[in-house]
């Protein structure tokens, strides 16, 4: 019993991660059409969407310890937006604005996306009737 439990979280976890890779892509795509690809205006959208969404599932679906993982926040916050949000390359993205001599691109959106990134999941939060 426990390891086809294990199993199922892992596949809620991979199909989870796959749709949020494809979605990362997508609007990675769109927002490089968009706006252009001098500045990485699709990573930062992703991530900063991907905090919202993560204020707003905390909210929803509480935040678990780390023994007590729901299928709802595997699937949803470990798989979707584990696959959908992007550190390694928001972080290597800031690394070649800066090598490349882009220090106030590097630094707005390493700003940006820190700061931004907080306040929208403060706001999912909200929106979710998580209170203050």
């Amino acid at each position: 019993m426990l390891e086809s439990l294990k199993l199922f979280n892992l596949l809620l976890v991979a199909a989870g991660g796959a749709l949020g890779g494809m979605a990362r892509l997508a609007v990675t795509d769109l927002c490089s059409h968009w706006l252009g690809s001098r500045f990485p205006w699709g990573t930062l959208m992703v991530n900063l969407s991907g905090a919202l969404l993560a204020g707003w599932l905390a909210a929803r679906l509480g935040i678990p310890s780390s023994l007590d993982l729901s299928s709802a926040w595997l699937a949803l916050v470990v798989g979707l937006l584990g696959g959908y949000t992007t550190v390694s390359s928001f972080s290597l993205q800031t690394l070649t604005l800066w090598q490349s001599g882009q220090r106030f691109r590097a630094a707005a959106y390493t700003l940006a996306t820190c700061l931004i990134g907080f306040l929208l999941v403060v706001l999912g939060w909200w929106l979710a009737g998580g209170g203050a």
